[in-house]
Protein backbone atom coordinates (compact mmCIF):
# COMPACT_ATOMS: atom_id res chain seq x y z
CA UNK A 1 0.00 0.00 0.00
CA UNK A 2 1.28 3.67 -1.00
CA UNK A 3 0.38 6.61 0.87
CA UNK A 4 0.03 9.50 -1.33
CA UNK A 5 -0.73 12.91 0.62
CA UNK A 6 -0.01 13.38 4.12
CA UNK A 7 -3.35 12.41 5.20
CA UNK A 8 -3.44 9.05 3.71
CA UNK A 9 0.00 8.28 5.76
CA UNK A 10 -1.61 9.19 9.24
CA UNK A 11 -4.66 7.02 8.48
CA UNK A 12 -2.69 4.34 7.29
CA UNK A 13 -0.41 4.84 10.52
CA UNK A 14 -3.14 5.19 12.87
CA UNK A 15 -5.15 1.74 11.12
CA UNK A 16 -1.23 -0.30 11.89
CA UNK A 17 -1.27 0.81 15.43
CA UNK A 18 -4.85 0.18 16.10
CA UNK A 19 -4.11 -3.36 14.52
CA UNK A 20 -1.61 -3.72 17.13
CA UNK A 21 -3.06 -2.71 19.76
CA UNK A 22 -5.98 -4.73 18.99
CA UNK A 23 -3.95 -8.15 18.32
CA UNK A 24 -1.88 -7.28 21.83
CA UNK A 25 -5.66 -6.89 23.30
CA UNK A 26 -6.64 -10.18 22.15
CA UNK A 27 -3.51 -11.72 23.64
CA UNK A 28 -4.30 -10.93 27.21
CA UNK A 29 -7.98 -11.83 26.75
CA UNK A 30 -7.03 -15.63 25.63
CA UNK A 31 -4.30 -15.94 28.38
CA UNK A 32 -7.26 -14.67 30.74
CA UNK A 33 -9.66 -16.64 29.43
CA UNK A 34 -6.96 -19.66 29.71
CA UNK A 35 -6.78 -18.90 33.42
CA UNK A 36 -10.11 -18.87 34.23
CA UNK A 37 -11.24 -21.67 32.45
CA UNK A 38 -7.93 -24.63 33.36
CA UNK A 39 -8.16 -23.33 36.97
CA UNK A 40 -12.26 -22.99 37.13
CA UNK A 41 -11.79 -19.50 38.61
CA UNK A 42 -13.86 -16.64 39.11
CA UNK A 43 -13.56 -13.14 38.11
CA UNK A 44 -13.45 -11.74 41.81
CA UNK A 45 -10.21 -13.62 41.49
CA UNK A 46 -9.06 -12.27 38.77
CA UNK A 47 -6.99 -9.19 40.38
CA UNK A 48 -4.94 -11.19 42.27
CA UNK A 49 -4.04 -13.34 38.88
CA UNK A 50 -3.38 -9.96 36.75
CA UNK A 51 -0.97 -8.42 39.64
CA UNK A 52 1.20 -11.52 39.54
CA UNK A 53 1.20 -11.91 35.63
CA UNK A 54 1.84 -8.83 34.81
CA UNK A 55 4.06 -6.76 37.21
CA UNK A 56 4.59 -3.94 35.64
CA UNK A 57 2.45 -1.15 33.83
CA UNK A 58 1.19 -2.07 30.51
CA UNK A 59 3.67 -1.31 27.81
CA UNK A 60 2.38 -0.84 23.97
CA UNK A 61 5.46 -0.67 22.46
CA UNK A 62 9.16 -0.56 22.72
CA UNK A 63 12.05 1.93 21.43
CA UNK A 64 15.56 -0.07 21.15
CA UNK A 65 19.00 1.75 21.15
CA UNK A 66 21.38 0.07 18.61
CA UNK A 67 25.31 0.11 19.50
CA UNK A 68 25.82 -1.74 22.63
CA UNK A 69 22.56 -2.47 22.74
CA UNK A 70 21.58 -4.45 19.73
CA UNK A 71 25.24 -4.16 18.10
CA UNK A 72 28.82 -5.38 19.68
CA UNK A 73 30.14 -2.08 18.59
CA UNK A 74 32.66 -2.24 21.63
CA UNK A 75 35.08 -4.50 19.93
CA UNK A 76 34.97 -2.65 16.60
CA UNK A 77 35.11 0.71 18.74
CA UNK A 78 38.16 -0.25 20.96
CA UNK A 79 40.03 -1.60 17.67
CA UNK A 80 39.54 1.31 15.43
CA UNK A 81 40.78 3.74 18.13
CA UNK A 82 43.61 1.24 18.63
CA UNK A 83 44.81 2.22 15.09
CA UNK A 84 44.06 6.02 14.67
CA UNK A 85 45.51 6.39 18.25
CA UNK A 86 48.56 4.48 16.97
CA UNK A 87 49.41 7.23 14.29
CA UNK A 88 49.57 10.13 17.23
CA UNK A 89 51.79 7.84 19.39
CA UNK A 90 48.88 6.66 21.93
CA UNK A 91 47.66 3.97 23.02
CA UNK A 92 43.71 3.04 23.21
CA UNK A 93 43.64 1.03 26.57
CA UNK A 94 40.08 1.00 27.41
CA UNK A 95 40.01 2.90 30.44
CA UNK A 96 37.66 5.89 28.53
CA UNK A 97 35.30 3.28 27.77
CA UNK A 98 32.91 4.62 30.12
CA UNK A 99 33.27 8.39 28.79
CA UNK A 100 32.04 7.65 24.77
CA UNK A 101 29.70 4.95 25.31
CA UNK A 102 26.01 6.55 25.24
CA UNK A 103 27.29 9.70 23.62
CA UNK A 104 27.07 11.48 20.32
CA UNK A 105 29.90 11.04 18.07
CA UNK A 106 30.90 14.12 18.43
CA UNK A 107 30.83 14.20 22.37
CA UNK A 108 32.72 10.63 22.05
CA UNK A 109 35.71 11.88 19.46
CA UNK A 110 35.98 14.94 22.10
CA UNK A 111 36.81 13.16 25.01
CA UNK A 112 39.27 10.93 23.31
CA UNK A 113 40.82 14.20 22.15
CA UNK A 114 41.04 15.99 25.33
CA UNK A 115 41.93 12.90 27.10
CA UNK A 116 44.87 11.72 24.93
CA UNK A 117 46.04 15.29 24.02
CA UNK A 118 45.95 15.10 20.76
CA UNK A 119 47.25 17.35 18.55
CA UNK A 120 44.07 17.97 16.11
CA UNK A 121 40.62 19.65 16.58
CA UNK A 122 37.70 17.22 17.39
CA UNK A 123 36.40 17.58 14.03
CA UNK A 124 39.47 16.71 12.67
CA UNK A 125 39.58 13.56 14.74
CA UNK A 126 36.07 12.89 13.77
CA UNK A 127 36.97 13.55 10.20
CA UNK A 128 39.33 10.60 10.55
CA UNK A 129 37.68 8.09 12.81
CA UNK A 130 34.67 8.07 10.81
CA UNK A 131 35.69 6.20 7.47
CA UNK A 132 37.27 3.44 9.63
CA UNK A 133 34.18 3.04 11.36
CA UNK A 134 32.29 2.71 7.94
CA UNK A 135 34.51 0.01 7.10
CA UNK A 136 33.84 -2.37 9.55
CA UNK A 137 29.82 -1.78 10.14
CA UNK A 138 30.06 -4.96 8.35
CA UNK A 139 31.39 -7.11 11.00
CA UNK A 140 29.62 -5.87 13.95
CA UNK A 141 27.60 -8.84 15.30
CA UNK A 142 24.61 -8.56 16.94
CA UNK A 143 24.46 -9.18 20.63
CA UNK A 144 22.64 -12.17 21.56
CA UNK A 145 19.42 -12.28 22.19
CA UNK A 146 18.69 -9.27 20.02
CA UNK A 147 17.63 -11.36 17.31
CA UNK A 148 15.33 -13.07 19.09
CA UNK A 149 13.88 -10.19 20.48
CA UNK A 150 13.07 -8.40 17.22
CA UNK A 151 11.47 -11.35 15.51
CA UNK A 152 9.52 -12.29 18.50
CA UNK A 153 7.90 -8.77 18.97
CA UNK A 154 7.28 -8.56 14.91
CA UNK A 155 5.82 -11.94 15.01
CA UNK A 156 3.47 -10.49 17.89
CA UNK A 157 2.49 -7.33 16.42
CA UNK A 158 4.54 -4.59 19.03
CA UNK A 159 5.46 -1.75 17.43
CA UNK A 160 9.10 -1.02 17.99
CA UNK A 161 11.33 2.43 17.43
CA UNK A 162 14.56 1.98 17.02
CA UNK A 163 16.79 5.28 18.79
CA UNK A 164 20.24 5.47 18.36
CA UNK A 165 22.55 8.60 18.66
CA UNK A 166 24.54 7.85 16.02
CA UNK A 167 23.45 9.63 12.58
CA UNK A 168 20.46 7.85 10.64
CA UNK A 169 23.06 7.34 7.47
CA UNK A 170 25.08 5.19 9.99
CA UNK A 171 22.31 3.43 11.60
CA UNK A 172 20.86 2.65 8.41
CA UNK A 173 24.00 0.80 7.67
CA UNK A 174 24.52 -1.00 10.31
CA UNK A 175 21.24 -2.49 10.22
CA UNK A 176 21.45 -3.73 6.06
CA UNK A 177 23.91 -6.00 7.54
CA UNK A 178 21.60 -7.71 9.82
CA UNK A 179 18.55 -9.75 7.86
CA UNK A 180 14.92 -8.26 8.37
CA UNK A 181 15.80 -5.64 11.18
CA UNK A 182 15.29 -2.79 8.88
CA UNK A 183 11.36 -3.42 8.03
CA UNK A 184 10.80 -4.85 11.32
CA UNK A 185 11.15 -0.98 13.06
CA UNK A 186 8.03 1.37 12.31
CA UNK A 187 10.40 4.19 13.58
CA UNK A 188 14.01 4.57 12.83
CA UNK A 189 15.40 8.05 14.44
CA UNK A 190 19.00 9.18 14.18
CA UNK A 191 21.27 11.79 16.40
CA UNK A 192 21.36 14.11 13.91
CA UNK A 193 17.29 14.15 13.47
CA UNK A 194 17.05 16.05 16.73
CA UNK A 195 18.39 19.02 17.97
CA UNK A 196 20.30 17.27 21.36
CA UNK A 197 21.33 13.47 21.67
CA UNK A 198 21.22 11.26 24.85
CA UNK A 199 20.67 12.14 27.79
CA UNK A 200 18.19 14.87 26.18
CA UNK A 201 14.89 12.58 26.27
CA UNK A 202 14.15 14.77 22.99
CA UNK A 203 14.91 11.43 20.56
CA UNK A 204 12.74 9.10 22.76
CA UNK A 205 10.27 11.64 22.86
CA UNK A 206 9.81 11.75 19.09
CA UNK A 207 9.89 8.38 18.57
CA UNK A 208 6.71 7.81 20.73
CA UNK A 209 5.44 10.88 18.64
CA UNK A 210 5.93 9.04 15.17
CA UNK A 211 4.64 6.18 16.76
CA UNK A 212 1.38 7.59 17.93
CA UNK A 213 1.73 5.99 21.33
CA UNK A 214 2.07 8.21 24.48
CA UNK A 215 5.52 7.57 26.28
CA UNK A 216 4.36 6.45 29.36
CA UNK A 217 3.04 3.47 27.52
CA UNK A 218 6.92 2.88 25.92
CA UNK A 219 9.89 0.36 27.16
CA UNK A 220 13.27 1.96 26.70
CA UNK A 221 16.06 -0.78 26.30
CA UNK A 222 19.34 0.52 26.87
CA UNK A 223 23.34 -0.27 27.34
CA UNK A 224 24.10 3.49 28.63
CA UNK A 225 23.93 5.50 31.41
CA UNK A 226 23.11 8.59 28.92
CA UNK A 227 20.49 6.34 27.31
CA UNK A 228 18.95 5.66 30.75
CA UNK A 229 18.66 9.27 31.64
CA UNK A 230 17.05 10.13 28.61
CA UNK A 231 14.32 7.48 29.05
CA UNK A 232 13.65 8.46 32.28
CA UNK A 233 12.94 11.92 31.61
CA UNK A 234 10.92 11.10 29.10
CA UNK A 235 8.85 9.43 31.73
CA UNK A 236 9.02 5.98 30.18
CA UNK A 237 9.97 2.68 31.66
CA UNK A 238 13.38 1.33 31.42
CA UNK A 239 15.55 -1.72 31.10
CA UNK A 240 19.11 -1.26 31.34
CA UNK A 241 21.28 -3.98 29.91
CA UNK A 242 25.01 -2.24 30.87
CA UNK A 243 27.43 -3.00 28.52
CA UNK A 244 30.16 -1.99 30.69
CA UNK A 245 31.19 -5.38 32.77
CA UNK A 246 30.39 -5.33 36.80
CA UNK A 247 28.84 -1.36 36.53
CA UNK A 248 25.41 -2.28 37.36
CA UNK A 249 25.16 -0.06 39.98
CA UNK A 250 25.68 3.11 37.80
CA UNK A 251 22.45 1.90 36.28
CA UNK A 252 19.98 2.69 39.37
CA UNK A 253 17.51 5.19 37.47
CA UNK A 254 16.58 2.49 35.58
CA UNK A 255 13.10 -0.17 36.05
CA UNK A 256 15.17 -3.09 35.78
CA UNK A 257 18.60 -3.86 35.15
CA UNK A 258 19.23 -7.32 33.57
CA UNK A 259 22.63 -9.15 32.36
CA UNK A 260 21.52 -9.56 28.60
CA UNK A 261 18.97 -9.32 26.39
CA UNK A 262 18.40 -13.31 26.71
CA UNK A 263 16.84 -12.71 30.42
CA UNK A 264 14.78 -9.95 29.05
CA UNK A 265 11.58 -11.44 30.67
CA UNK A 266 8.53 -9.77 28.13
CA UNK A 267 5.45 -10.24 29.83
CA UNK A 268 6.95 -8.22 33.71
CA UNK A 269 5.74 -5.56 31.29
CA UNK A 270 1.91 -6.91 30.24
CA UNK A 271 3.93 -7.85 26.75
CA UNK A 272 3.62 -11.56 25.41
CA UNK A 273 6.85 -13.83 26.54
CA UNK A 274 9.01 -15.89 25.15
CA UNK A 275 8.07 -19.61 24.50
CA UNK A 276 11.19 -20.62 23.64
CA UNK A 277 12.96 -22.20 27.49
CA UNK A 278 12.78 -25.70 27.43
CA UNK A 279 12.73 -27.22 30.98
CA UNK A 280 14.97 -24.59 32.37
CA UNK A 281 16.94 -23.70 29.18
CA UNK A 282 17.34 -21.76 26.70
CA UNK A 283 18.57 -23.40 23.02
CA UNK A 284 21.59 -21.65 21.55
CA UNK A 285 22.98 -21.27 18.02
CA UNK A 286 25.94 -23.63 19.36
CA UNK A 287 29.42 -21.83 19.28
CA UNK A 288 32.94 -23.72 19.78
CA UNK A 289 35.79 -23.19 21.72
CA UNK A 290 38.47 -25.29 23.04
CA UNK A 291 42.18 -25.45 24.29
CA UNK A 292 44.85 -26.89 26.32
CA UNK A 293 43.47 -27.42 30.50
CA UNK A 294 45.08 -24.76 32.84
CA UNK A 295 45.37 -24.33 36.24
CA UNK A 296 42.93 -21.86 37.75
CA UNK A 297 42.35 -20.21 41.15
CA UNK A 298 42.81 -23.69 42.58
CA UNK A 299 39.08 -23.67 44.49
CA UNK A 300 36.69 -25.37 42.37
CA UNK A 301 38.24 -28.73 43.78
CA UNK A 302 39.58 -27.19 47.12
CA UNK A 303 37.11 -24.44 48.46
CA UNK A 304 33.95 -25.58 45.89
CA UNK A 305 34.14 -29.48 45.49
CA UNK A 306 33.48 -28.76 42.43
CA UNK A 307 36.57 -29.63 39.80
CA UNK A 308 36.56 -27.26 37.04
CA UNK A 309 38.98 -27.84 33.66
CA UNK A 310 39.67 -24.46 33.20
CA UNK A 311 40.58 -22.75 29.85
CA UNK A 312 43.07 -20.28 29.04
CA UNK A 313 41.14 -16.47 28.06
CA UNK A 314 44.39 -15.89 25.79
CA UNK A 315 43.00 -15.70 22.03
CA UNK A 316 39.41 -15.61 23.47
CA UNK A 317 39.05 -11.70 24.15
CA UNK A 318 36.50 -11.57 20.89
CA UNK A 319 34.48 -14.83 21.63
CA UNK A 320 34.26 -13.12 25.64
CA UNK A 321 32.75 -10.10 24.42
CA UNK A 322 30.24 -11.78 22.66
CA UNK A 323 28.78 -13.61 25.20
CA UNK A 324 27.54 -12.25 28.33
CA UNK A 325 28.70 -13.48 31.76
CA UNK A 326 26.16 -16.29 32.54
CA UNK A 327 25.83 -20.14 33.46
CA UNK A 328 25.87 -22.27 29.96
CA UNK A 329 25.60 -25.94 28.82
CA UNK A 330 26.92 -28.26 26.22
CA UNK A 331 29.11 -31.23 25.44
CA UNK A 332 33.39 -31.54 26.31
CA UNK A 333 35.68 -33.21 24.46
CA UNK A 334 39.03 -34.78 25.54
CA UNK A 335 40.53 -36.81 22.21
CA UNK A 336 42.05 -39.09 24.67
CA UNK A 337 39.04 -39.68 27.12
CA UNK A 338 35.80 -39.34 25.11
CA UNK A 339 32.57 -36.83 25.63
CA UNK A 340 31.13 -35.77 28.17
CA UNK A 341 28.13 -33.42 29.84
CA UNK A 342 29.08 -30.30 30.80
CA UNK A 343 27.93 -27.07 32.47
CA UNK A 344 30.16 -23.89 32.39
CA UNK A 345 30.42 -20.75 33.92
CA UNK A 346 31.51 -17.26 32.29
CA UNK A 347 32.29 -14.05 33.71
CA UNK A 348 33.96 -12.61 37.14
CA UNK A 349 32.27 -14.91 39.67
CA UNK A 350 30.93 -11.60 41.75
CA UNK A 351 31.52 -14.36 45.08
CA UNK A 352 35.13 -14.09 44.32
CA UNK A 353 35.35 -10.70 42.88
CA UNK A 354 37.72 -11.71 39.93
CA UNK A 355 39.33 -9.27 38.38
CA UNK A 356 39.34 -10.90 34.46
CA UNK A 357 36.49 -12.53 32.72
CA UNK A 358 36.94 -16.78 33.30
CA UNK A 359 36.13 -19.55 31.45
CA UNK A 360 35.44 -22.68 33.51
CA UNK A 361 33.72 -26.02 32.28
CA UNK A 362 32.73 -28.56 35.18
CA UNK A 363 33.13 -31.60 33.32
CA UNK A 364 29.97 -33.71 34.86
CA UNK A 365 32.10 -36.85 35.17
CA UNK A 366 34.36 -38.38 38.14
CA UNK A 367 37.46 -38.78 36.67
CA UNK A 368 40.44 -40.11 38.58
CA UNK A 369 43.49 -37.93 37.66
CA UNK A 370 43.88 -34.93 36.76
CA UNK A 371 44.24 -33.96 32.81
CA UNK A 372 46.13 -30.30 33.22
CA UNK A 373 47.52 -29.83 29.65
CA UNK A 374 45.01 -32.07 27.47
CA UNK A 375 43.17 -30.49 24.56
CA UNK A 376 39.68 -29.52 25.69
CA UNK A 377 37.11 -29.12 22.89
CA UNK A 378 33.55 -27.23 24.28
CA UNK A 379 30.32 -27.17 21.94
CA UNK A 380 28.27 -24.73 24.15
CA UNK A 381 24.19 -25.60 23.12
CA UNK A 382 22.33 -23.42 25.62
CA UNK A 383 21.97 -21.29 28.09
CA UNK A 384 20.70 -21.72 31.98
CA UNK A 385 20.96 -18.36 33.63
CA UNK A 386 22.84 -14.80 34.32
CA UNK A 387 25.78 -14.63 36.25
CA UNK A 388 24.95 -14.12 39.95
CA UNK A 389 25.97 -12.80 43.73
CA UNK A 390 25.49 -14.88 46.91
CA UNK A 391 24.85 -14.39 50.11
CA UNK A 392 27.14 -17.58 51.12
CA UNK A 393 29.49 -19.98 49.86
CA UNK A 394 27.38 -22.04 50.75
CA UNK A 395 24.38 -20.64 48.50
CA UNK A 396 26.41 -20.49 45.59
CA UNK A 397 27.58 -24.34 45.99
CA UNK A 398 24.00 -25.38 46.09
CA UNK A 399 22.90 -23.10 43.19
CA UNK A 400 26.06 -24.70 41.30
CA UNK A 401 24.92 -28.12 41.71
CA UNK A 402 21.33 -26.91 40.78
CA UNK A 403 22.89 -25.83 37.32
CA UNK A 404 24.40 -29.35 37.20
CA UNK A 405 21.04 -31.24 37.64
CA UNK A 406 19.37 -28.46 34.80
CA UNK A 407 22.01 -29.47 32.53
CA UNK A 408 22.72 -33.02 33.00
CA UNK A 409 18.67 -33.23 32.46
CA UNK A 410 18.05 -31.06 29.38
CA UNK A 411 21.30 -32.48 27.53
CA UNK A 412 19.29 -35.95 26.96
CA UNK A 413 16.92 -34.27 25.08
CA UNK A 414 17.44 -35.12 21.29
CA UNK A 415 17.35 -31.10 21.17
CA UNK A 416 20.85 -30.92 22.61
CA UNK A 417 22.20 -34.64 22.72
CA UNK A 418 22.80 -34.47 18.92
CA UNK A 419 25.63 -32.22 19.88
CA UNK A 420 27.32 -34.97 20.82
CA UNK A 421 28.44 -36.56 17.67
CA UNK A 422 29.65 -33.13 16.50
CA UNK A 423 32.99 -33.96 15.00
CA UNK A 424 34.80 -30.72 16.36
CA UNK A 425 34.80 -32.73 19.79
CA UNK A 426 37.25 -35.62 18.94
CA UNK A 427 39.52 -33.48 16.58
CA UNK A 428 42.87 -32.90 17.93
Amino acid sequence: MFCHTKRNCSEHASTVNSLARLRHSLWRVSIILFVLVRFKLGFSELNSIEKMSVAKKLIRCIILDLDGTLLNTDGIVGNVLKVLLGKYGKEWDGREAHKIIGTTPFEAAAAVVQDYELSCSTSEFLSEISPLFSDQWCNIKALPGANRLIKHLKSHGVPMALASNSPRESVEAKISYHDGWKNSFSVIIGGDEVRTGKPSPEIFLEAARRLNIEPSSCLVIEDSVPGVTAGKTAEMEVVAVPSLPKQSHLYTAADEVINSLLDLQLEKWGLPPFEDWVEGTLPLDPWYIGGPVVKGFGRGSKVLGIPTANLSTKGYSDLLSEHPAGVYFGWAGLPARGVFKMVMSIGWNPYFNNKEKTIEPWLLHDFNEDFYGEELRLVVVGYIRPEANFPSLESLVAKIHEDRRVAEGALDLPLYSSFKNDSYLRSS
